[in-house]
């Protein structure tokens, strides 16, 4: 897009532009005249078919710089503990981001416990397996209540903003979405139609295959690390050293490192798939890429462990594997998310400043300077990211925690400092997204209810594959499993039971609901018995006009 002095002069105007459309080059004057008259007329498909269409490249609105400033300062400026300004940045940002954000900040504290609880476990009972049960059962209990008291959180949190009882709006077709222009028998108007029958063939013929391949090769790379295990561990028992004692922990690293390559290669593949299916709601594109991405990233974090865990029974390598695979890829996941895109975007930022610099124009040139810094900003893709690395996170903290429990001590250190990161990466990386009301975080709920009831398995069977507890049963390890068993499905009929005596909404959040519900239906009575008196009226106009026979 070519900007000009002249465009951006507002010298003479009070004009304060909010939202900035780019369009591609040579873009005729006709069709700018025809996306002008839609925006005036309130045409909602206008951009998007032309996003679409690829004459339009990206439509996003300018941060308005003092409210910034002020966001700023109340959020991450000052270094400091303290509860973050949810309502300050759902009035900047948006229901969505404000949700993510809140949630970030309830999780972490809610690792607070864990954390503390985990400390002396690690520094005193480190080799007694048998005294793991009582913090494996608190675990199994913490991640139960934390995510149902979330829920009554949020609830609060989206009835104070308006969200929590959203009417379902009717979705318009993605910015993407192309097919045989026809006529859609529900709204009547004319889009692209394709056919089902064929994004199913694209799904079942080349998606999930795709999807078989990488989840092999996952595995592949996995038995490549154990390899790389074996020879460090040769190598140190042969000659036992500091050197070869740092060593063990190299195929660890290597492997976590390997583990963020291959994540964020096959996010860009699994993307790349789902628009190719072609879905039509961008809902259904979210729930496709959702999936893809939660098996993927499942299977390649935590597959390792389940391995060492249930197949090898080491130990001592669990512990040092998840140790190190959750350190490196917290440190990684700073590096890469913020620190690293916000560095680019202070030279970025240098670069616009010298042109804007050598320009030497009359006019004021500071709205210029912050169209062109922000056009080429990075564009925030949504919270989908954020909550894919908190579900990773939950799961190392929850699945093996009667193994290592002082994952939720490095959560708690890597939360603290993901908050302030995310939110200089949301202010000074960014593009502004568009505000998207919210009433929950959605299906991430569920997904972290599902790590939950994985987690009450886990423990459950490393809790009975202990020397303590086989101890117990030297004779029959049919009983071991039975009792095994029967406590694992006692311990998840404990979470339904939690997880239904404990309501979604607060009791003051239901009464509310309720008696919003009740004047609605009031207001809807009392307008329809107006109609009716209004209609009891007119009729005895309308019979005295009629003429005798």
């Amino acid at each position: 897009m070519k900007v000009t002095l002249s465009a951006l002069d507002t010298s003479e105007s009070s004009f304060t532009p909010l939202v900035v459309i780019e369009l591609a080059q040579d873009v005729k004057e006709e069709t700018k005249e025809w996306l002008k008259n839609r925006i005036i007329s309130k045409k909602k498909d206008g951009v998007r078919r032309l996003l679409t269409s690829g004459i339009v490249v990206q439509v996003f609105p300018l941060h308005d710089s003092e409210a910034l400033k002020k966001l700023e300062d109340a959020w991450y400026t000052r270094l400091a503990l303290k509860y973050q300004p949810i309502d300050s940045i759902r009035g900047y940002f948006g229901e969505t981001i404000a949700l993510y954000f809140g949630f970030l900040e309830y999780f972490t504290f809610a690792l607070i416990p864990m954390a503390v609880i985990g400390l002396p476990y690690y520094l005193f009972v480190w080799e007694d397996y048998d005294k793991y049960v009582i913090f494996a059962s608190f675990n199994l209990i913490w991640s139960t209540v934390i995510l149902e008291v979330w829920k009554r959180g949020c609830a609060s949190m989206t009835y104070r903003w308006g969200t929590l009882v959203m009417k379902r709006q009717f979705e318009e077709p993605r910015p993407g979405f192309h097919g045989v222009l026809g006529v859609n028998s529900v709204t009547g108007r004319e889009e692209p139609l394709y056919s089902s029958y064929k994004r199913q063939l694209r799904i079942y013929l080349v998606s999930l295959p795709f999807v078989c391949i990488c989840l092999y090769f996952s595995l592949y790379v996995m038995m490549i690390y154990f390899d790389m295990e074996t020879w460090a561990l040769a190598l140190h028992d042969s000659s036992e050293s500091e050197w070869t004692s740092i060593l063990l922990y190299v195929p660890s690293i290597i492997y976590a490192i390997v583990i963020e390559i291959m994540n964020r290669l096959y996010r860009y593949a699994a993307e790349f798939l789902t628009s190719w299916e072609n879905h039509r709601l961008e809902s259904a594109y979210q729930n496709h890429l959702v999936l893809k991405v939660l098996v993927f990233n499942f299977l390649n974090c935590f597959a390792s462990l389940f391995y060492i865990a249930f197949v090898l029974k080491d130990m001592k390598l669990l512990r040092q594997s998840l140790a190190t695979l959750l350190i490196t890829s917290q440190i990684l996941n700073q590096i890469v998310e913020s620190l690293l895109p916000y560095w680019l975007q202070r030279k970025h930022g240098v670069r616009v400043r010298r042109k804007v610099q050598a320009l030497k124009a009359d006019v004021d040139t500071t709205l210029y300077e912050q169209v062109i810094l922000e056009k080429e900003m990075g564009t925030y893709l949504g919270t989908f990211d954020d909550y894919l690395e908190l579900f990773l996170q939950f799961g190392y903290v929850s699945l093996f925690s009667c193994v290592y429990p002082l994952a939720a001590a490095f959560a708690v250190l890597n939360n603290f400092t993901e908050v302030n990161s995310d939110a200089l990466k949301m202010c000074r990386v960014f593009k502004r997204p568009f505000a998207e009301p919210s009433a929950n975080i959605g299906v991430w709920q569920l997904a972290f209810e599902t790590m939950s009831v994985i987690s009450v398995v886990t423990n459950c069977a490393l809790i009975g594959m202990s020397p303590q507890v086989n101890a117990l049963f030297p004779e029959s390890k049919t009983d071991l499993i039975l009792i095994v068993v029967a406590v694992e499905h006692a311990l998840l009929a404990l979470k339904f039971i939690l997880a239904f005596a404990i309501p979604d909404k607060p009791r003051h959040i239901q009464m509310k609901l309720a008696r919003l519900e009740f004047e609605s239906l009031e207001a809807l009575k009392q307008q329809q018995m107006k109609l009716v008196a209004e209609n009891l009226k007119e009729e005895p106009r309308e019979s005295g006009k009629e003429k005798p026979s």
